[in-house]
């Protein structure tokens, strides 16, 4: 892994943290390519429009998120990046907290890399 592919990535995910933890759905959006996708060990795939709209409306929303980034790899205007995240937050009113291993899929649109899918997978103690 190249470091300067790791510090670009690792800009990026922070940045992307940073925008999941403002609850601000534009910067989130600004982020992620219109077809992003989440996909969830508790509801399999759940598409952009649908993440965004809970966030906007109070239904989800995270205090705290950070990613440790393990692997860096690009191919042409793909990358993955997988990493350790960790993040709190409320769903529905109650508290969520989380600890997984994390992949995000980047796909580089007009010169710019935007998050097409995130895999998120629990991480065991």
């Amino acid at each position: 892994m190249r470091i300067d592919e790791t510090e670009h990535f690792t800009a990026l995910e922070d940045a992307f943290n940073a925008a999941m933890v403002s609850n601000d759905v534009d910067r989130i959006a600004a982020c992620i390519a219109d077809d992003w996708t989440l996909v969830t060990p508790e509801a399999g795939p759940v598409g952009r429009d649908r993440i965004l709209s809970v966030i906007s409306d109070g239904t989800l929303s995270h205090d705290m998120m950070v990613k440790d980034i393990a692997r860096v790899k690009v191919y042409g205007d793909v990358a993955v990046v997988t990493g350790r995240g960790r993040n709190t937050g409320s769903f529905k009113g109650e508290p969520i907290s989380a600890d997984e291993w994390i992949t995000d899929i980047y796909r580089r649109v007009d010169g710019q890399w935007l998050c097409a899918l995130t895999h998120l997978t629990p991480a065991r103690a």
